[in-house]
């Protein structure tokens, strides 16, 4: 109850119960690798795709009580700061799917790090920062993603399954190509490849 209250303005609360329970909103998607941003560029182009927002970078803060209350409950409550914009999102467990599937509440915030130094006060802790710059796309019902990390590039792919399945072959991939990890895991797996202490993932200063 206290997660989901969470995010519900004070003046909000009344009208949400006389509503009832909120309905589960449910994220879906998968990840592909790519060579390079300008091969993914082409390749979701050539499906068809219609730019959405142009490339900005995307800060991300993962936070946590400082027990990791929400990792053991496999959670995840995120703050993006996106392009002047910023977002708070919770996650759920990851669900038994062929895609990445799991609950996910999202909403505007209008200061991020205000919201930030708020949550800090009430016991989270930054445990994890990652980059990258993303560029977004329309096809179908589903979002495509092209994104720039520091450990690669990968083009993420959001919707509905039937969506996610065309756009995936019209790239021309597979299921086996399909990438569930999350980026946080992504850079532990490149961190011990390259045998690197684990710490965030940043762009190196210019």
């Amino acid at each position: 109850m206290l997660c989901g209250e969470m995010f519900v303005r004070g003046e909000d609360r009344l009208s949400a119960t006389r509503m009832g329970p909120m309905a589960t909103i449910l994220e879906r998607e998968i990840k592909l690798s790519f060579r390079d941003a300008a091969e993914a560029r082409r390749a979701i182009l050539a499906t068809g795709a219609t730019p959405l927002r142009a490339r900005r970078l995307q800060e991300d803060c993962l936070l946590d009580t400082i027990n990791d209350q929400l990792r053991r409950r496999r959670c995840v409550l995120r703050l993006r700061m996106d392009g002047g914009k910023s977002f708070l999102t919770f996650k759920g467990p990851v669900q038994s799917s062929p895609m990445k599937l799991r609950e996910e509440l999202e909403t505007v915030i209008g200061d991020g790090l205000l919201v930030l130094r708020v949550l800090e006060e009430l016991g989270f802790r930054v445990w994890f920062r990652y980059q990258k710059y993303r560029e977004e796309f329309a096809h179908e019902d589903v979002t495509v993603a092209l994104d720039e990390t520091p450990v690669g590039i990968f083009v993420e792919i959001e919707g509905s399954e039937r969506g996610i399945t065309k756009t995936a072959e019209a790239l021309a991939r597979t299921p086996d190509d399909y990438l569930l990890d999350s980026y946080r895991n992504l850079f532990v797996k490149h961190c011990e490849r390259q045998g690197l202490a684990v710490t965030d993932m940043l762009f190196e200063e210019p």
